[in-house]
């Protein structure tokens, strides 16, 4: 079985990172070193323990994707990206092929972007695929058994690895598309996505059991109680969006 890891690299940059926040490893030369030591390290046990017979690292670009083009808001609560790590990515770019190790990116997309089409594109030539991450968002591209997500450690909690059925189970929904229809209406704080105003998880996941999608929902908005449709239709927007 070909055996391929992606891994989504800032995302355990700043886990690196700010899991030594308190305690930071800094160098002979005053070098916050603590993200370059946790990515490697976080790399190196995925090569002993996970023995993948490929593997890639997908890095986020500074310049704005499709998604900010869409929606000027994308991400603006995001704090400015701490100096140390701004530091760090350069050294963890210059390790890589020294490892034998490819990294992607794209202009105009995220690492998620490119790690997905990955995913697909491997699951499809027959590959067993592990999407190294700690973002939930990566739940919607576990559209076949061949795709799985790979959690990392930390703080001594056990590697979490999720296939189909635990991401529906973690979600509470039907289909794997349904992790799309979920975040569009409860919002993302993470990514500033705001969703439908006072729609949460639990309504979410009722209105998505009876009418299947955002799609379906609207398509039956005069079948709800007055609240809730007014609710929908105000936020109607963000939500298609």
């Amino acid at each position: 079985m070909k055996k391929l890891f992606l891994l989504d690299a800032y995302a355990l940059i700043y886990r690196a990172h700010y899991s030594l926040v308190s305690r930071p490893l800094i160098n002979s030369k005053g070098m916050n070193t603590s993200a370059i030591f946790g990515f490697v390290g976080t790399l190196l046990d995925v090569l002993q323990k996970e023995q993948p017979t490929h593997i890639g690292v997908a890095f986020d670009l500074d310049t704005p994707t499709f998604r900010h083009e869409l929606f000027a808001d994308y991400k603006a609560n995001r704090e400015e990206q701490p100096e140390d790590i701004a530091i760090a990515v350069p050294q963890i770019k210059r390790l890589l092929p020294l490892l034998g190790i490819t990294g992607v990116e794209l202009e105009g997309y995220e690492a998620d972007d490119v790690v997905g089409t990955l995913a697909l594109q491997a699951a499809a030539d027959g590959f067993e695929v592990y999407m190294m991450t700690p973002d939930k968002d990566y739940g919607q591209l576990l559209i076949s058994d061949q795709i799985k997500l790979y959690k990392p450690a930390r703080f001594g909690n056990a590697i979490e690895i999720m296939g189909t059925q635990e991401v529906l189970d973690k979600w509470s929904i039907e289909r794997i598309s349904q992790v799309v229809d979920m975040l569009a209406l409860q919002g993302d704080a993470v990514d500033n996505i705001p969703g439908v105003r006072g729609i949460g998880e639990k309504t979410a996941q009722t209105l998505l059991k009876s009418y299947g999608s955002v799609e379906g929902i609207y398509a039956n908005i005069d079948k709800l109680p007055e609240r809730q449709r007014k609710m929908l239709l105000d936020g109607k927007e963000n939500a298609l969006l």
